[in-house]
């Protein structure tokens, strides 16, 4: 492949952009930690709460979770496939999603962004169409 001078410029501007932080001051991304992994056990011990069992699959594990940040819904997933197709569905119900690999935590706004500062992950958020202006996961209890 023949490197241009477009090619070059974009490769360039990436960079910056990278260094840079997007201007955005940088310190956002550098908050949150690397993507944690692991058991449904071992993700709700790293977030310190203990997890009430409300399926137990072979596909799929979901718990109803409190610690000080809130209540939420933490679920982990045999598959990324089996992952994508529970988020495709439950976002329809909105709420706001901290998605890792092969685990979600589902709860408030407040609730999952501070469940990020630990976890890591990426901040989600379903869709309005069941509740016009905003999310309805006011109680962290989601099923999906």
């Amino acid at each position: 492949m023949k490197v241009t001078r477009p090619m070059l410029a974009a490769a360039g501007a990436v960079a910056v952009f990278a260094l840079a932080g997007c201007g955005s001051g940088g310190d956002d991304k550098a908050a949150v930690p690397e993507t944690a992994t692991g058991s449904l056990e071992h993700l709700a011990a790293e977030v310190k709460c203990k997890p009430n069992m409300q399926t137990d699959a072979d596909e799929i594990r979901q718990a109803l979770c409190k610690n000080t940040d809130g209540r939420f819904v933490l679920a982990t997933f045999a598959t990324d496939r089996g992952q994508a197709e529970w988020l495709s569905g439950a976002k329809d119900y909105g709420g706001y999603y901290l998605v890792g690999r092969k685990w979600v935590a589902v709860g408030q706004e407040k609730t999952v962004a501070a469940l990020q500062t630990t976890l890591g992950g990426s901040m989600e958020e379903g869709s309005e169409h069941m509740n016009p202006g905003g999310s309805h996961n006011s109680g962290g209890s989601h099923h999906g």
